[in-house]
């Protein structure tokens, strides 16, 4: 094989301080997350160590204020962050994202009191969050949520199950969309519920095709209480926050799924240069040539679409529609530059002796998480064409 190592990817980036950011990120990938992800991942180890290290070096709340122990940095910086750690491990850069997704709630509809009192903790605290909107009988129809949460004086009794929660038992906290009021998606209100309260509890983690590292399991309400201080936004509220908050959290799917194919095309690479066949590394065959290019073409676009969207949510823009699109866009790149990377090594590429095969299993998930790729198709026809049947 080669010895030739994989070049890291030329980012434009905003400030000095961003660069220094990467630089530690790349630093902590290449020497805490690479080297143990594939047998971590194969033993089902969810490394709760890096997350530790991640919340020290204060990379767990990146887009959130400084005030409250956030990074204050742009999303166009946080993706690209993200990026590098998924590149590393998925289970790493998705759950930071769906810890940042689970922050959402309190740092954008909390009120002055609730982020003093939570958010430091949440962000750079050692906290690890996980977010509650899927059921059991309601994923893409996700306004059809059953969990219920009655009123009882200054407190709140839920009682329902959530499912496809990652970090489901695992969690610090959790951020419940619960329904309140009517049926639909007017009744719904957000609720941020410690990890350890009493009568929630986990049912055994799924066991999945890839990141097998991530725990995912449904989350048991059986009469919790919270208070009505930990109500996030006001009654009826829930379902527009969880809506906004899938907006930023897509984009931050579009970067893990960048990050994985990124890393497939880099051993895909590196493989080629140095696979004999017929006297000369496979990497002079144009047929494979013409594979590596497209693959690299494939990522380069999804990570500007992903940008594009970031640059205008740090604008304070509409960017919903691209938001979508760069979920659908990276995911279902991700799925095909894995795929090609398997195709590139071979018989390799199918055994667990090289890395291909689990970015093709991981890779598949991203694709359904956060809104279906068909759902991010009807998102964006909506904003082309109108609502449905109108």
């Amino acid at each position: 094989m080669s010895d030739r190592a994989p070049q890291p990817v030329e980012r434009e980036l905003p400030t000095d301080e961003a660069r220094d950011l990467i630089s530690l990120v790349r630093d902590i990938a290449q020497h805490e997350i690479a080297p143990k992800a594939a047998a971590e991942e194969d033993a089902g180890h969810f490394p709760r160590e890096v997350f530790t290290l991640l919340s020290e070096s204060g990379l767990l709340g990146l887009p959130y204020d400084s005030e409250y122990g956030g990074g204050e940095q742009p999303y166009e910086v946080y993706l690209q962050v993200l990026e590098e750690l998924a590149a590393a491990r998925l289970t790493v850069g998705l759950g930071v994202s769906v810890h940042t997704l689970a922050s959402y709630g309190l740092a954008t509809y909390g009120t002055k009191q609730q982020q003093v009192e939570h958010l430091p903790a949440m962000l750079g605290g050692g906290l690890l969050g996980a977010y509650c909107l899927s059921e059991p009988s309601s994923g893409s129809d996700a306004a059809s949520l059953r969990t219920k949460a009655v009123r009882d004086g200054d407190e709140w009794v839920i009682t329902g199950t959530k499912a496809w929660i990652t970090h489901g038992g695992i969690a610090d906290f959790y951020t419940v969309m619960a329904r309140t009021g009517e049926d639909g998606p007017r009744g719904i209100t957000a609720f941020l519920v410690p990890g350890d309260a009493e009568g929630l509890s986990a049912a055994a983690p799924e066991k999945k095709m890839g990141m097998k590292g991530s725990p995912t399991a449904q989350v048991h309400f059986d009469g919790v209480r919270v208070s009505d201080e930990r109500r996030l936004g006001e009654e009826g509220q829930g379902f527009a926050i969880a809506l906004s908050a899938l907006d930023s959290g897509r984009l931050g799917i579009a970067a893990c799924a960048i990050g994985v194919a990124q890393a497939a095309l880099n051993e895909a690479v590196a493989y080629a240069a140095g696979r004999q066949q017929f006297g000369h590394p496979i990497s002079d065959f144009q047929g494979l040539r013409f594979m590596l290019a497209d693959m690299a073409t494939q990522i380069e676009a999804g990570r500007a679409l992903y940008l594009a969207a970031a640059r205008l949510r740090d604008a304070g823009r509409p960017f919903a529609k691209l938001a979508a699109m760069a979920k659908l866009h990276c995911t279902d790149t991700a799925m095909k530059v894995t795929t090609d990377a398997v195709q590139v090594l071979g018989g390799y590429g199918y055994t667990a002796d090289f890395p291909v095969e689990r970015y093709m299993r991981e890779a598949k998930v991203l694709q359904i998480v956060e809104g279906t790729n068909q759902i991010q198709r009807m998102v964006i026809a909506r904003h082309l064409a109108g609502p449905e049947g109108r």
